[in-house]
């Protein structure tokens, strides 16, 4: 496991104060040994009611998978009174992965010059574990029809999504997920998932 890596993970870990020591162990264990090459951190919190909830992603390249890691405050339903935090990681051979999409939001594209930076953007990741259906009601040309034709639509993968802004996650963050994306995008693109 590369060690400088890995300190610059849990720096950003400590960063965003969310139970760092948890999700640095479970990634660890995710890792089994083998090298973290790139990583992303995204912190979300959101707002409900009278409370915040976060949630903490983590996507850890290693030579031959991602590993995404999951932390969430506990849920509302629970009704035990102390808190409880849930932490997931899941494995994905690169091999697997099928699709990698980076999108970039740029204001004023006017006055875009290459090189300039974005204002926000998402990264989204599809191995064939989630998908998404999307329907609308079907039509036909004639503008006059009152017949019902059904439903027409799209099978689209979701399996990851993460999105992120320089307002809410700051340059730094934004760059760094651009980057990983490029990174994915290149090892993947082979069909091997190997270098």
């Amino acid at each position: 496991m590369d060690v400088s890596v890995c300190s610059q993970l849990r720096t950003r870990l400590e960063e965003c104060g969310y139970y760092p020591d948890l999700m640095m162990d479970s990634i660890e264990i995710a890792l089994g040994g083998e090298e973290l090459e790139d990583f992303v951190v995204h912190h979300e919190p959101t707002f409900s009611m009278d409370e915040v909830r976060r949630h903490l992603t983590v996507l850890a390249l290693t030579p031959t998978r991602l590993v995404i890691g999951h932390t969430d405050d506990r849920s509302p339903e629970w009704t035990e009174p102390e808190n409880h935090a849930i932490c997931s990681t899941e494995s994905v051979g690169l091999h697997r992965i099928t699709n990698v999409a980076m999108t970039r939001v740029v204001s004023k594209p006017e006055n875009y010059r290459s090189g300039d930076q974005a204002d926000s953007g998402w990264l989204s990741i599809a191995w064939g574990s989630v998908s998404r259906i999307e329907l609308e009601p079907a039509t036909c040309a004639d503008p006059q029809c009152e017949a019902d034709h059904g439903y027409t639509g799209s099978v689209l993968p979701d399996d990851l999504s993460v999105r992120m802004s320089v307002a809410a996650d700051g340059q730094d963050d934004l760059s760094r997920l651009f980057a990983f994306a490029a990174r994915l995008q290149r090892i993947t693109g082979d069909n091997s998932g190997t270098r």
